[in-house]
């Protein structure tokens, strides 16, 4: 996992084309005056979603990993917390593939996720999103979804 402020973003484009495209992509646009739901970027192989909602309580919010991206999570207006752990130390469920879920269970730890912090989850890094610091608070996120087999794409 990576955790870093967006205007660090950069830093991170040469770990490999796919992701560079999406960092530059994610700190190119104004997230703003996006519309919530899916943003094509390259069709499956690099999408955004964007999404307004409330932070929950922890045990309101499940593991999850993905197994065909990696997730680029950028808080835009709020903050929250995302637990996070290897997928190895978790229980592991079973895996979904139409919605690329991988279900688990077990304790990791947390960060915060302020606005303008992104976090770079791999297929191994189980997390759970959105999850209230102190109290629910509305959050704007966007997740980058970048297919973990276009590691050449350009």
């Amino acid at each position: 996992m990576i955790l870093d402020r967006l205007s660090a973003a950069g830093t991170y484009a040469g770990l490999s084309p796919a992701l560079g495209r999406a960092l530059r992509y994610l700190a190119a646009t104004d997230w703003s005056s996006c519309a919530e739901g899916r943003h094509d970027v390259d069709g499956d192989r690099l999408f955004a979603l964007v999404s307004d909602y409330d932070t929950r309580p922890a045990d309101h919010v499940p593991w999850e990993a993905h197994r065909r991206y990696i997730d680029v999570q950028y808080v835009h207006r709020g903050a929250e917390q995302l637990g996070h752990a290897h997928l190895s130390e978790l229980r592991v469920g079973e895996y979904d593939l139409e919605r690329d879920l991988v279900s688990a269970t077990g304790a990791g730890a947390f960060v915060t996720l302020g606005a303008g912090s992104f976090a770079v989850l791999w297929p191994h890094d189980a997390h759970r999103p959105g999850v209230a610091i102190d109290r629910p608070v509305p959050v704007r996120k966007i997740v980058l979804k970048v297919a973990v087999d276009t590691g050449e794409a350009s």
